[in-house]
């Protein structure tokens, strides 16, 4: 497993968090994603050999948040 950490942007609540946890622990390979509202960010861990970081970013993206 790897881990990243992903600045997410357009955030406001905890709806928001639930949102995009949701999306990330959809994605094949994602073990555990820790999203924070007050930090504005996800801490993501991952199989590197079902997922990439992009991956992880374009379905934050898709979801209407703005991955960094």
């Amino acid at each position: 497993m790897e881990s990243t950490i992903v600045k997410v942007g357009g955030m406001s609540c905890q709806g928001c968090v639930k949102s995009v946890t949701k999306v990330l622990m959809e994605l094949p390979g994602v073990g555990k994603a820790e999203v924070s509202l007050e930090r504005g960010e996800a801490a993501v861990d991952y199989d590197a050999g079902k997922v990439t970081r992009d991956a992880i970013k374009q379905a934050i993206d898709d979801a209407g948040f703005e991955p960094s």
